[in-house]
């Protein structure tokens, strides 16, 4: 079992940048120096919040990250052609000594697909195609290539990634069918922060599923979740402390412009925080890890901090799992 850090820099459009990314470098120190393996980012465009955008941040951080790997949960793929990714993520690989995961999505916000000029209605065929072409890339070799989306003519990538023969690809999908496509995809499924304990499992299960369908060993194999984390003295010290700062980002997302339901999201959002969110004392998360645990899950990645929370709290509820949870789960830890 491992863990990891999601880092939010999703910001206010008024918010001192510079100091942002100090914070996010001391971040970084920490999670690195207080056993987390894992130091993972965001990908949004045209966002109403100020965002750096994962691939320059993880190159900046790469050397402030010890031996962590580096990934984006997830990776817009669609939003790029797949010539671009396999040389930009190979960069990243180089520079990072070999750290890489490729956390690849679909997409979903309807601005972005509609200001590059990409059918949204065709998104996971396009990231089905640019996933089997960017493994191709990957190799070296030239690449004849041609897809409903993609063509390629004899063209080999300039630079390959450091790992052999490729980084790992964990493939981000919300839905049975979408789920059971990221076996053939990837070589792991990495399921959102906002769902439900009762509904992660079970498509945990549609993975496993399908990977044993193709014949494939589940034994040695990574099964990452995404969890926002707060831990504090108690159950209701948790959601006093930081339910404001994580609704006000959830809020923040619920914009009609991002394909989403308005009124659901928000509507949802005490039920999320009750049933998918590692929030509450010590015991109460480490509870609901070792129940993640027994459903197979081995990578939990946590968002710590939301909107205008306090970077010294988001510092402190770092601190706080890794001295009160994570050695409870020691003997698991591989």
């Amino acid at each position: 079992m491992k863990f990891g850090i999601l880092l939010n820099h999703e910001y206010s459009k008024d918010a001192d940048l510079a100091e942002r990314l100090d914070q996010l470098i001391r971040m970084t120190h920490l999670a690195r120096d207080s056993g987390y393996s894992l130091l993972f980012g965001m990908h949004h465009l045209l966002s109403s919040l100020a965002t750096f955008q994962p691939l320059p941040l993880l190159a900046r951080l790469a050397p402030e990250s010890g031996d962590m790997r580096l990934g984006v949960g997830v990776y817009l793929s669609n939003l790029e052609h797949p010539v671009h990714l396999a040389e930009m993520w190979a960069t990243l690989d180089r520079l990072s000594g070999g750290r890489v995961i490729f956390g690849a999505g679909a997409g979903y916000r309807r601005n972005e697909f509609r200001s590059l000029g990409i059918d949204r209605t065709r998104r996971w065929s396009r990231m089905t195609e640019s996933i089997e072409l960017l493994k191709l890339l990957w190799t070296g070799e030239p690449v004849e290539f041609h897809g409903q989306h993609f063509d390629i003519a004899g063209e080999a990538c300039s630079i390959t990634p450091q790992q052999k023969p490729r980084p790992p690809i964990w493939i981000g999908a919300n839905a049975e069918k979408t789920v059971r496509k990221a076996a053939h995809l990837g070589d792991a499924w990495i399921a959102p922060p906002n769902v439900k304990t009762r509904w992660v499992k079970g498509h945990l299960d549609y993975f496993k599923d399908e990977l044993e369908q193709q014949g494939l060993e589940l034994a040695g194999r990574e099964f990452p979740l995404i969890r926002e984390l707060y831990v504090a003295d108690s159950d209701a010290a948790a959601a006093s402390e930081a339910s404001e700062y994580i609704r006000a980002e959830y809020e923040e997302y619920s914009n009609p412009e991002y394909g989403e339901d308005v009124q659901l999201w928000k509507s949802m959002f005490d039920e999320f925080q009750e049933k998918a969110f590692l929030f509450g004392s010590a015991d109460t998360v480490a509870d609901k890890l070792a129940d993640f645990a027994s459903a197979g899950f081995n990578r939990f990645i946590f968002r710590v901090s939301w909107g205008e929370m306090p970077f010294e709290q988001a510092l402190q509820n770092v601190e706080r799992f890794a001295a009160e949870v994570m050695p409870r789960f020691e003997e698991v830890r591989v």
